[in-house]
């Protein structure tokens, strides 16, 4: 990293280190921001998206109808951000399937994504968002996959920086804080989360994402525990009573100039050009899951409505809640969530499959695997999705 790609309006200070190399110690938010017409509006189209969506959440005939695969897209697309290439298909059928060795290691960070979250969610009942639940959520999700090495549940005690693959230290594109400076600058963030302020949460969020991505505070994992501070940060400020908006899909549709903002920010203190796209981010995924959800509701009142034609029992329509949970299903995921005989389980599936609502997947050599279509194109479309399924493992 060198100073000359630094300007005057950084939004930071550069440290000589005493090995030789360049760092970026980002300043204590708030920085000043000029608040223009435009970026009104824009604040008032963000805060609008999640009113929606918080309303959507409020209607939820289950309140838990829709989290998990809300849960398992974010954690898909904000893996893929950091070069996996697991489908959704891929994780839902592995979950289905339960692949115990987890064959592909890219699924096994995405389930690690899922856990880590449902993890931090259920924390808040407890903690408030801070340095120790950043930690214990690095931990959950860093656990058994790629990185594991690299202290997980620990901040850094050693230096990183972002390059290309191979790069050195004083070739990287941006060096962190040394670690020597790392604990006070990740206290000021957590100050900044908790003090009152007049700013719009919407512009909070951006600032406090900005921040946590520039301290960059552990050896791996930053850009998904950064992701997920803003699930978190929504749910604990009351904002959506249900982790229903995600902006990584957001972020991968523009993962260039996801990246190039940020790194403007740090360089020459651009942050007009970050909030204003961390804004359009949040309106444009608020409304995208709104209109998911709205067909999501739609197709289980017709699943319901088919089944209830042809008097199907309270069974067979508890497994059509569970296809909302999860899409793929088995006879032994049936007859756990339905505790009766595997025989009943066949035979309540076999009505959901009779009545069009799920499939066999073909080729299973282990056990037969079922999915629910109609929810799967809703939730990923067919150009978000990997290749076919493996079989289960025996």
């Amino acid at each position: 990293m060198q100073p000359s790609d630094f300007t005057e309006r950084k939004s930071g200070r550069l440290v000589n280190h005493q090995r030789g190399y360049w760092a970026f110690l980002p300043n204590p938010l708030p920085p000043p921001l000029e608040l223009t017409w435009e970026l009104a509006g824009q604040i008032s189209e963000a805060d609008r998206g999640l009113s929606e969506l918080a309303g959507i959440c409020r209607t939820l005939p289950n309140p838990h109808l829709l989290i998990r695969p809300f849960m398992s897209r974010e954690a898909v697309l904000s893996s893929r951000i950091e070069g996996t290439q697991a489908s959704l298909s891929d994780l839902f059928f592995f979950e289905a399937a339960r692949a115990s060795s987890w064959p592909d290691s890219d699924v096994r960070e995405v389930r690690n994504y899922v856990r880590a979250l449902e993890f931090a969610l259920k924390r808040l009942d407890e903690l408030p968002v801070s340095l120790r639940l950043l930690r214990e959520m690095h931990r959950e999700l860093m656990h058994g996959v790629r990185g594991e090495h690299l202290t997980p549940g620990e901040f850094r005690r050693s230096q990183n920086w972002i390059g290309p693959a191979n790069c050195t230290l004083n070739a990287a594109k941006f060096v962190p804080p040394p670690p020597e400076d790392l604990m006070d600058t990740l206290g000021e963030l957590e100050k900044f989360i908790h003090a009152p302020s007049p700013l719009p949460l919407v512009v909070r969020l951006a600032l406090i994402h900005y921040q946590f991505e520039a301290i960059h505070p552990f050896l791996d994992g930053n850009g998904r525990i950064g992701r997920l501070l803003l699930t978190l940060l929504l749910c604990s400020e009351k904002v959506l009573p249900q982790p229903m908006l995600y902006l990584s899909a957001y972020f991968e549709r523009q993962r260039a100039e996801y990246y190039r903002l940020l790194l403007a920010v740090s360089q020459d203190g651009r942050w007009l050009e970050w909030v204003s796209f961390f804004l359009r981010g949040v309106a444009e995924q608020s409304r995208d899951a709104v209109q998911r959800s709205e067909r999501l509701l739609d197709l289980w009142k017709n699943y319901r409505a088919r089944l209830q034609s042809v008097r199907s029992s309270a069974l067979t329509l508890r497994l059509v809640d569970e296809l909302f949970n999860r899409p793929y299903l088995t006879f032994s995921r049936a007859k756990e969530t339905l505790a009766v005989t595997f025989r009943a389980a066949q035979l309540n599936v076999r009505k959901l499959q009779e009545a069009g609502i799920i499939e066999p997947i073909p080729g299973m050599v282990y056990g037969q695997v079922f999915v629910a279509r109609g929810i799967l194109d809703i939730l990923e479309p067919e150009s978000e999705r990997g290749g076919s399924p493996p079989a289960a493992p025996a």
